[in-house]
């Protein structure tokens, strides 16, 4: 049986990243590696993305924007939290790849952009 997963986030910036995280979108510091930190975790409820400082962009021009490639998915248990956690990033100030939307397939989705360009989709049931 699988556990949890824990995507890794690739960042041109290591401090600025885990403010991002943790001032803007909630999450908090779990742990941080290297002398100065070069890979650290972030986690907000079950929800573990791992932080990893790359020295030059890993993608080619505009490729996940133009082909949608989320670094990672994030689940929420209900509408009403779905709802909510849109409303919070908004107040934040957060910017969006796609606003809250509901989807064909029943769920209700958004993307949100971090500062390295990475894509977070958050998802929630329809009702």
């Amino acid at each position: 049986m699988l556990g949890a997963a824990e995507p890794q986030l690739f960042v041109a910036d290591f401090e600025a990243a885990c403010a991002y995280f943790t001032d803007t979108l909630g999450f908090e510091v779990v742990f941080t590696y290297g002398e100065p930190p070069f890979y650290g975790q972030v986690r907000r409820g079950a929800a573990a993305l791992n932080l990893r400082l790359v020295s030059r962009p890993v993608w080619v021009d505009d490729v996940r924007d133009r082909d949608e490639l989320l670094a990672a998915s994030i689940a929420v248990a209900s509408a009403a939290e779905i709802r909510a956690l849109f409303a919070e990033f908004q107040a934040a100030g957060v910017e969006f790849f796609r606003p809250l939307k509901q989807e064909p397939w029943g769920a209700r989705t958004f993307i949100v952009r971090d500062p390295d360009g990475n894509l977070l989709l958050f998802a929630g049931t329809a009702v």
